[in-house]
Formats: structure tokens, C-alpha cells, sequence
């Protein structure tokens, strides 16, 4: 027997006597959510000081500005909010309409990257490169439209009152949609993001009702794809290593391992409350690489200690317990599936990025979600949240 989440119809159906429209007194921004809001603010924010103080001294990347990464990493939050503000006045069901142009934009920006636009940027081919410093990673926005075209095409007939629950073929066109994206980033290849992209799909696919068969079967043939990526050698050389280097943290400690050790003595070293911020001994020389971007979280545990790392993984468990809530609180199967599938995604690139740093998970070269400086990633997290917000505001309110 089938076995399928319930969702109810009377939830998804289109509500009859909903007020639809907002009163001076119900205001945008009275509805808009403002934990999330906040709490996202909060770590962009802490995220300029770990990498102005990552990037102050690295006169290599910093062309003798020590306040470059600073003023680009608050330059890209305010675009990301701006970007937000956008989605927001938008509004995600606008946004449904637009989802067959948005995927068919995202496919031909990831084909881009193998052209001779694409540049390699720490071992991924992932990046297109405009010019004036400004280079683009597509793929972190494939990851808002897998979810959009998700959300489309398993809540279409169930919001319609059709059905109660997608049908197998649906599901099985929208893994072909997902699986479309995934398999030219894995050309590149990027690996992190394609592993994020498979959480996302599984915490669709809950969120939807679909069969758990389809889950228990994307789960095995995501056990069986990674074997077979690594027998058939698809991986890079440092992917590789850096595979062998978390199965085995003390192989080469000085190459392959570097990175990870060097992670865990400066967190180590932070204690309760940290040496203080620009007075961490690791960050200030320079022993941690890329910890602007993939290992920020040091700079945190070394010069803010427990108690500041606490704090940041505070902020992010609110975004994720807000924005579970609005999954579960909206009225349509479709504002559930894109909040389910933000929630997968923050949820899971955070345990992976702080994991990594910890030395519980392998490196995979994702950023931490609004704290790593990077101008694409910043760009659709905030995004991210619009459709968040959106899901919110545009919730009807009851007679």
C-alpha cells in the first residue's frame, strides 16, 4: 500500500470569503515576518565583520584596501535585500506564472559556464566572469528555480482541488525537470551544489504528499549515482582528496589536510568567548585558506568563541523555525512546497558548511547562508526570503 503524507483538500482548495486584499490597518510590512527579516539582517551584518577581519590583512586579494571585502560584502547584502524587496512586490504567485522563463534562464546560464565564458574559480568551472571584478555563479540560482518548478507542477491540480495528492507522473516529469541542471553542474563539475539540490528535492517531495516511495527511491539512486560518479572517475582530483582527507583527518596534514586542521585549531582555540574580534592569532595569520568564503565560520569560533558561534547558529535556527512555520501556517500546497524546499536547503548547506569547518562533514565549498562573503550566494538567499515573506503576506486572511 501507498503510503502518502496527508494534506488535507479543504487546506489547499481556494478559500471562498478570504480577504484578499490588505487594509491600511494590515499593512505589507505589519504581515511581513519579521524574525526572519531580523535574524537575516543579523547575519549579514556579523558576516561583513568575520570577513573584513579574514580580509583586512590579505594584501593579495585586498589590492591594499583593507576595507574592500567589507564594503562589497555590505554592497551585496543591501542588493540582496533590495532583491528581496523586489520578490516581495512581485509576489510568488506573479513569480508562478514566470517559472517556465526563470528555468529556461537558469538552464542557459549553467551552459554558459562550459562555454569559454565560464572561469574556474578554486577548482569548480562554476563561474561566469562579466568583467570589472564582477563574475556570477548560476548555479545558486538553480537552486530557487528547482524548487519553483517543483512547486509549480505537484501543487497545480491539488490547489485546483483536483486531487489530494500529486500523481506519479507528475512527480516523475518534475525529477526530470530537476535532474536536467544537475547533471550539466555536475559536468563543471560542483558537486556541493548538486548535493544541495538533492536535499532540496526530498524536502520537496515531502512537503508535497507525494508516494514516500519516490523519496525511498531517490535516496537509493542518489547512494547508487555516487557510487557509480566515483567508479566511473566524473570527480576532480581535489574533490577526491578531499573526500580521503575527511575519511582519514590526519592523511597529509600538511597538503590535502591542511585545510581542516588548520579549521579546527582555530575554533579550538576561540574557547567560551574568543579572543576578541581582529585579535585572532589564525585568522590574523592567514593559516586558515578561503576563510572569507567556505571557512568564515573559523573567524567566529576563533575570535568570538562558543558563545558568538552559539549566537550565529541561533540567528539561523530562527530563519528555519519561521520559515517552517510559514510552510505549515499557508493556505496552498504551493507556498508549503517553496517554504519546505527553502527550509531543506538553508537547513542542510549550514550543517554542511559548519560541518566542514568542524570537521564532521567533508569539504564541499559551500558557503554559510548569509555570512560567507560572495556576491551570487548572497543574491538568492535574499531572494530566498522574499518568497518567504511573500508566501506570508499574500496569505488570505479569514472574514
Amino acid at each position: 500500500m501507498t503510503t502518502r503524507t496527508n494534506f488535507s483538500v479543504s487546506r489547499y482548495a481556494p478559500e471562498r470569503g478570504a480577504v484578499a486584499r490588505l487594509t491600511a490597518r494590515d499593512s505589507v510590512l505589519r504581515r511581513l515576518d519579521w524574525p526572519i527579516l531580523l535574524s537575516a539582517l543579523a547575519l549579514s551584518l556579523i558576516g561583513s565583520l568575520l570577513v573584513w577581519s579574514a580580509t583586512r590583512g590579505r594584501t593579495e586579494l585586498n589590492n591594499g584596501d583593507p576595507y574592500y571585502f567589507l564594503f562589497r560584502h555590505l554592497l551585496n547584502t543591501g542588493i540582496g535585500v533590495a532583491l528581496m524587496i523586489g520578490t516581495v512586490w512581485l509576489g510568488h504567485r506573479t513569480l508562478r506564472g514566470a517559472v517556465p522563463v526563470l528555468y529556461g534562464l537558469s538552464i542557459v546560464l549553467i551552459l554558459a559556464v562550459l562555454t569559454p565564458l565560464g572561469a574556474t574559480i578554486n577548482g569548480a568551472h562554476a563561474w561566469i566572469v562579466v568583467g570589472g571584478g564582477f563574475s556570477l555563479q548560476p548555479s545558486e540560482f538553480v537552486k530557487i528555480t528547482i524548487i519553483l518548478v517543483m512547486a509549480m507542477l505537484l501543487a497545480s491540480k491539488v490547489d485546483a482541488g483536483d486531487q489530494l495528492h500529486p500523481d506519479h507522473g507528475t512527480v516523475a516529469k518534475c525529477l526530470v525537470l530537476a535532474a536536467l541542471p544537475m547533471g550539466i553542474i555536475m559536468l563543471m563539475p560542483d558537486l556541493g551544489s548538486v548535493m544541495v539540490m538533492i536535499v532540496i528535492v526530498l524536502g520537496v517531495l515531502l512537503a508535497s504528499g507525494a508516494s514516500n516511495r519516490w523519496v525511498l527511491g531517490l535516496i537509493f539512486s542518489g547512494i547508487a549515482g555516487a557510487v557509480l560518479v566515483t567508479a566511473l572517475g566524473m570527480l576532480d582530483e581535489y574533490q577526491i582528496n578531499r573526500f580521503a582527507a575527511f575519511a582519514n583527518p590526519d592523511l597529509d596534514p600538511s597538503g590535502v589536510g591542511y585545510n581542516t586542521n588548520q579549521a579546527r585549531i582555530a575554533i579550538g582555540s576561540g574557547g567560551l568567548y574568543g579572543a576578541g574580534l581582529f585579535n585572532g592569532h589564525q585568522t590574523s595569520g592567514q593559516f586558515v585558506p578561503e576563510q572569507q568564503t567556505d571557512f568564515v565560520f573559523t573567524v567566529a569560533g576563533e575570535e568570538l568563541g562558543f558563545v558568538g558561534s552559539g549566537f550565529i547558529l541561533l540567528l539561523l535556527g530562527v530563519v528555519l523555525w519561521r520559515a517552517c512555520r510559514i510552510a505549515r501556517e499557508t493556505t496552498e500546497l504551493y507556498g508549503t512546497i517553496v517554504a519546505a524546499g527553502i527550509v531543506a536547503w538553508f537547513a542542510f548547506q549550514a550543517f554542511e558548511n559548519i560541518g566542514m569547518n568542524l570537521g564532521i562533514m567533508p569539504v564541499a565549498g559551500l558557503p554559510l547562508p548569509f555570512v560567507s562573503y560572495g556576491g551570487s550566494s548572497m543574491f538568492a538567499v535574499w531572494v530566498a526570503v522574499g518568497l518567504l515573506q511573500s508566501i506570508r503576506v499574500q496569505r488570505p486572511m479569514t472574514a
